[in-house]
C-alpha cells in the first residue's frame, strides 16, 4: 500500500489520542503527528501506538511531541497537509459548549497562530468546542482560506442520528440515511425529511413524535455522553468522525460530507460558517452542496445561522 503525507493531531486528550490511531491505523499517511502542552504524554502514546502496529499490521509511523506556551515544538509539525485541532477543555455535567468559549479561544489561537508558522499549507480540521466559534477563530487566527478550515460537527451529529433511529428500528446502521445541518448546538437541525431507511422515508417508518424525541436527543447526544461520564466528553464517535473528514482530504475523494464550512449564498445564507454538506478534497471544501429541505428546515436553518454568526462575530475579540 502506498502511503504518503504528515497529519498532524493537536491535543493528546481521549478525543487527540484516539484520532491520531484512527489515523495511524488507515495506514495511508507516512506520519502521524501527536502534539500536547503535557510534557511526555504525547510521546509516551506515540510510543505505545507505534508498538501496537505489528499486532494491527499498520505501518504509519506515529511521532509525540511536547510544545511549549512559546511555540516550542510545533516545529515537528511542518509539512504536515492536515491539522487537526481538538486541544481544549472538554465539557464538565451541567455545561454547555459555550461555557468553553473564552478559555479555548486563547488555546486554538495560539495553536492556529503556530500552524501558520510550521504547516502553512494544510487544511486546518477544527474540533475544540465551541466548535462552530472555534472554527472561525482559526480562520482568522491562521489567515488561511476559508476553504482550507473546516469543522467537525455534522459528521458527529449524523451518526448520532443515525445511531438512534437503528436502535429505534432495530435494523442495521447501514441501512439508516439521516442529516444534520445547522450550528453544533443548541440550533442543530436535524433533517427528518432527508432520512430513509433501507430507501424508504422515516417520516412514512415513524411517527412524528417519536421522531421528535430522536432530534432532541441528537440535539443533546454530546451532553447526554457527558453527565454519563461525570468527567471528560466523548470522543470514540467524535474521533471516527474527524479522522474519515481526514481521509477525505488526504484522498483528494470528493466525499460529501456534513461539515462546518463557510457558507457564501447556499440557502440563502452568506457570511458565517454554518453545519453543511459539503464536497472535500485536498484543498479542504471543494463546494457546499445544497440539500433539498421544507420550510420549516430551512427556517430553522436560517435561524441557526443567524445565532452562530453573532458568536463568532464575538470571537474577533478573543
Amino acid at each position: 500500500m502506498a502511503r504518503s503525507g504528515k497529519v498532524a493531531v493537536i491535543g493528546a486528550g481521549f478525543y487527540g489520542s484516539t484520532t491520531a490511531q484512527r489515523l495511524a491505523e488507515y495506514d495511508i499517511f507516512d506520519t502521524v503527528v501527536l502534539t500536547d502542552i503535557v510534557e511526555g504524554k504525547p510521546e509516551g502514546l506515540a510510543l505505545d501506538m507505534n508498538q501496537s502496529r505489528p499486532v494491527e499490521g499498520f505501518e504509519t509511523r506515529v511521532v509525540g511531541q511536547t510544545t511549549g506556551e512559546q511555540g516550542e515544538g510545533y516545529e515537528t509539525i511542518a509539512g504536515s497537509g492536515i491539522v487537526i485541532i481538538t486541544a481544549g477543555l472538554p465539557r464538565k455535567p451541567g455545561m454547555s459548549r459555550m461555557d468553553l468559549i473564552e478559555t479555548n479561544a486563547t488555546i486554538v489561537r495560539q495553536i492556529a497562530e503556530n500552524v501558520t508558522r510550521h504547516a502553512p499549507d494544510a487544511v486546518v480540521i477544527v474540533v475544540t468546542n465551541p466548535l462552530d466559534e472555534m472554527t472561525a477563530l482559526a480562520q482568522l487566527a491562521t489567515g488561511f482560506p476559508r476553504t482550507r478550515v473546516l469543522g467537525q460537527a455534522g459528521m458527529l451529529d449524523t451518526a448520532r442520528f443515525t445511531n438512534f433511529v437503528a436502535e429505534e428500528l432495530a435494523v442495521a446502521v447501514a441501512s439508516v440515511r439521516t442529516l444534520t445541518l445547522g450550528s453544533h448546538g443548541d440550533t442543530m437541525v436535524p433533517v427528518p425529511s432527508a432520512c430513509t431507511v433501507d430507501g424508504n422515508a422515516l417520516t412514512d417508518l415513524m411517527p412524528a413524535d417519536r421522531i421528535e424525541e430522536l432530534v432532541t436527543r441528537t440535539r443533546n447526544g454530546g451532553a447526554e455522553v457527558v453527565a454519563l461520564l461525570k468527567t471528560g466528553s466523548a470522543y470514540y464517535a467524535p474521533s471516527a468522525a474527524a479522522a474519515r473528514m481526514a481521509r477525505a482530504v488526504a484522498e483528494d475523494s470528493g466525499a460529501v460530507l456534513p461539515v462546518c464550512a463557510w457558507v457564501d449564498g447556499e440557502y440563502g445564507i452568506s457570511g458565517v460558517y454554518l453545519g453543511v454538506t459539503a464536497e472535500l478534497g485536498a484543498s479542504g471544501v471543494r463546494k457546499v452542496v445544497e440539500t433539498d429541505l421544507t420550510a420549516g428546515e430551512k427556517a430553522a436553518l436560517t435561524e441557526a445561522a443567524e445565532a452562530v454568526r453573532a458568536k463568532q462575530a464575538d470571537v474577533q475579540n478573543l
